[in-house]
């Protein structure tokens, strides 16, 4: 398998990269969608997280990778094996959905081996099992098909990947966070699937000499020895990957208080955002902000970190305000800060 770019090697993109470590944290938040130009290093850091992220514990042979401490989301197989379940450490999936992917190869089918030389009706797992608990990664995602689409919409809602054709009934565990990545350019996402990314990244290409020279240089390193550039980057890998498991432990300590919660809420009213998921997810984006950062308090300036990730997808178009989304909440923040 050949080596990612390592994740800590990526120069600048600085809101990409939190994004991604939120995600990496508290994959409740429902992923992360990374639009920008093209060449500006979106697919680069979503495959450098695959080689970044902790091992997690599952089941042994289970074809879901099921967490043994998790006896709810049990897959049908593995409620049914004796106790204690046996486990090991596996690599946390990553898993691509090409844009051509099939129905079949998405949520899985019949077995067509096993049902002709052995004459069985056996079920063949699809990209939804093999990114249970891990990453669904869709490159331009903002050109899915329709039938995708709603596709996963049902699995991400239920968190259950239901599969009825050719007599077969099955019914597996589909946890997933949502990953996609896209030139806003060539496609508009369907609001729907807009709605179902906890954040909205935006990537731009560099604009200073300084940063394009050392963006170039470190790719051309990696392309020539990508051996030893990684070599190179261990030690930042491993130290934001301890970041990373802290912050999952400290996560659910973190306390958010009622100053930071009423300000989240004061700065949806004043985008006039739908619903209350975008003060969910300012709250959530803030306390995962402060366990990455070591802190047992969500802070304000926490808030105003994540208020761009996790409101930029929610605002309505204001057709008397032709400036963008980040503009339009920086400016919000501001004006609600200082009130």
């Amino acid at each position: 398998m050949p080596l990612a770019f390592p994740f800590s090697a990526i120069t600048g993109q600085t809101e990409m990269k939190l994004g991604i470590l939120i995600a990496a944290v508290d994959p409740a938040i429902g992923g992360v969608l990374i639009l920008g130009d093209r060449g500006s290093g979106k697919s680069t850091a979503v495959r450098a997280l695959a080689a970044l992220l902790p091992k997690m514990k599952a089941v042994v042979d289970c074809r879901y990778g099921c967490d043994p401490a998790d006896e709810a989301a049990l897959c049908t197989d593995c409620r049914a094996r004796k106790r204690p379940l046996k486990a090991h450490l596996a690599a946390v999936p990553v898993v691509d959905l090409p844009l051509g992917a099939t129905e079949d190869r998405v949520v899985g089918a019949l077995d067509l081996e096993k049902a002709l030389t052995q004459g069985v009706k056996a079920f063949e797992t699809g990209l939804l099992a093999k990114a249970h608990r891990g990453f669904l990664y869709i490159d331009e995602v903002n050109l899915l098909e329709d039938h995708l689409v709603d596709l996963l919409l049902d699995v991400a809602q239920s968190g259950e990947n239901v599969v009825e054709r050719e007599g077969l009934s099955v019914r597996h565990p589909a946890r997933f966070v949502l990953v996609g990545t896209g030139n806003p350019e060539e496609g508009e996402l369907r609001p729907q699937l807009l709605d179902r990314f906890g954040l909205s990244v935006e990537v731009r290409t560099p604009s200073t000499l300084p940063e394009r020279v050392e963006v170039v240089r470190r790719r051309d390193l990696f392309d020539r020895d990508p051996a030893a550039f990684t070599e190179r980057w261990a030690k930042d890998e491993v130290r934001i990957r301890k970041r990373i498991l802290v912050a999952r432990e400290k996560f659910a300590e973190v306390t958010v208080p009622d100053a930071v919660l009423e300000m989240a809420a004061k700065l949806c009213m004043a985008l006039g955002t739908d619903g209350l998921r975008g003060e969910l997810t300012l709250m959530r984006a803030a306390r995962a902000a402060a366990s990455l950062d070591g802190q047992s308090t969500a802070s304000m300036d926490d808030l105003k970190r994540v208020a761009p990730l996790a409101l930029r997808h929610r605002l309505r178009r204001n057709p008397l305000d032709d400036s963008g989304s980040t503009a339009r909440i920086e400016r919000a923040v501001a004006e609600v800060f200082a009130a």
